[in-house]
């Protein structure tokens, strides 16, 4: 056995290949097959390297990302192959603009794409530093114009930074909190976001209108809007607001998730002060507020996220009181009992019974159930440490709806008649939430 073994294997090397040699190619075949001698690249090793490259345009990026996986070898062909100029137009689509494609559901096929082009670049990059893989990333993804911050000229109408924002969400997936923010400083400091913020911030409101629209779509395509867990949401949206003060934080917030025009998209700062907003304008920031007020949120107290909440009131100037009382419901019930405990520990009696006057409005005019206002306000009650404070504080709920009705009436009589005749349709549910307001109250006394 080992004679015959130590033979065939002394006569390999001095037979000559010739293609007609049926036992020296069956010899061949053998050498090939045994993992001793197969080098890293498999049978791949025979094919020329543009041949090679030729096969991947066979293949669908996923598949191109699990072969990447087989060795480092193939590894790197394949990040040659990125690289290329075949592998550029491949990999790197650029129809942005053209999302209505026949059959395919509005920008679909190139977010999914860009997703499978994420697990590609992470598979790829798998043994990389943080560091080397990003700057390998960007070199790759900086031929892309839309995915800069001001890249495209009509960004409203661009997938191309949600493309970006799905790769990004792909690449990351599974990484720890340190390389997610060394992720965050690296494209912070790529699309020079500090310095954006900083001068939006202490601008007039609606003074560089575009640039406010350029951070609000921004932050939203690239870092919040694509990821299934709320605490991923959460750690992005923080990393954006924590830098700021809260002042600027409330500005910040409002930039990035206020209302819009609906015509070109730039933030509409007076819509909380001119008059009663609807919840389709709230929802984006009791959603926010919401997010940063979760236990996933570890970076934020509860005191933290109702100072934001009382600085957002104030921005651009005082919110109707109506309009805060319609944040605080979308909120929930633990933010807006936690907002209302603030101000009865604070002293702020008199703010907080005109909210409760609000909070009621609302539900008449939002079709809530009135017993939940009710109930949120014996739930403050308890936060009043004496008897005289909670009866001080009813009797204050019970002036404040007399003076309101009072203000709405002088409205009414003193102003002019709309086609809509807003101040009459404010002042008839006010007077209708008065009523349901306290026919719960007697209904608690049977």
């Amino acid at each position: 056995m080992t004679s015959t073994a130590r033979t065939s294997y002394t006569l390999i090397p001095n037979q000559k290949y010739r293609r007609s040699n049926r036992h020296s190619r069956q010899h061949c075949d053998i050498v090939d097959t045994d993992p001793q001698s197969l080098s890293t690249l498999g049978y791949f090793k025979t094919l020329p390297l543009e041949i090679f490259q030729m096969l991947l345009n066979y293949l669908s990026v996923k598949d191109i990302s699990m072969l990447c996986m087989v060795s480092k070898t193939i590894g790197n062909r394949l990040i040659t192959y990125i690289s290329t100029p075949s592998g550029n137009r491949r990999l790197l689509l650029q129809d942005f603009h053209n999302i209505e494609l026949p059959g395919k559901k509005e920008g679909s096929y190139i977010l999914e794409h860009y997703k499978s082009l994420g697990l590609l670049l992470k598979r790829c990059t798998l043994l990389l530093p943080t560091k080397d893989r990003l700057k390998y990333i960007h070199k790759i993804l900086s031929e892309v114009s839309c995915f800069k911050f001001n890249g495209c000229p009509s960004p409203l109408h661009c997938l191309g930074l949600q493309c970006y924002g799905v790769f990004l969400q792909i690449l990351t997936a599974g990484w720890d909190e340190l390389e997610c923010h060394r992720v965050f400083n690296f494209l912070s400091e790529l699309s020079n976001l500090p310095r954006k913020v900083q001068t939006v911030v202490s601008s007039k409101p609606g003074s560089a209108r575009k640039l406010e629209l350029r951070i609000r779509l921004f932050c939203r395509s690239v870092f919040l809007n694509h990821w299934i867990h709320r605490s991923d949401s959460a750690f992005w949206l923080t990393r954006i607001l924590k830098p700021w003060p809260m002042v600027n934080q409330a500005r910040l917030l409002y930039i990035i998730f206020g209302p819009v025009s609906s015509l070109d998209g730039h933030v509409v700062w007076q819509k909380m002060i001119e008059g009663p907003t609807d919840e389709t304008s709230l929802k984006g920031l009791a959603d926010a507020i919401k997010l940063l007020y979760d236990t996933e949120a570890r970076e934020w107290t509860a005191d933290d996220v109702i100072s934001l909440v009382d600085e957002l009131s104030v921005v651009p100037r005082e919110w109707l009181m109506e309009n805060n009382a319609r944040l605080l419901i979308l909120s929930g019930n633990n933010i807006c009992f936690t907002f209302m405990a603030s101000k009865a520990v604070n002293g702020r009696a008199f703010e907080l019974a005109r909210l409760v006057v609000f909070l009621a409005l609302v539900c008449e005019k939002d079709l809530y159930c009135m017993d939940w206002a009710v109930k949120m306000m014996q739930k403050v009650c308890k936060v009043f440490s004496t008897p005289g404070e909670r009866n001080n504080f009813l009797q204050s709920v019970e002036n404040a709806f007399a003076h309101i009705i009072m203000d709405m009436l002088q409205a009414v009589l003193s102003g002019d008649r709309d086609e809509e005749d807003i101040s009459f349709l404010n002042l008839f549910h006010l007077i209708n939430a008065q009523a349901n307001f306290h026919k719960e109250i007697l209904y608690l006394t049977m």
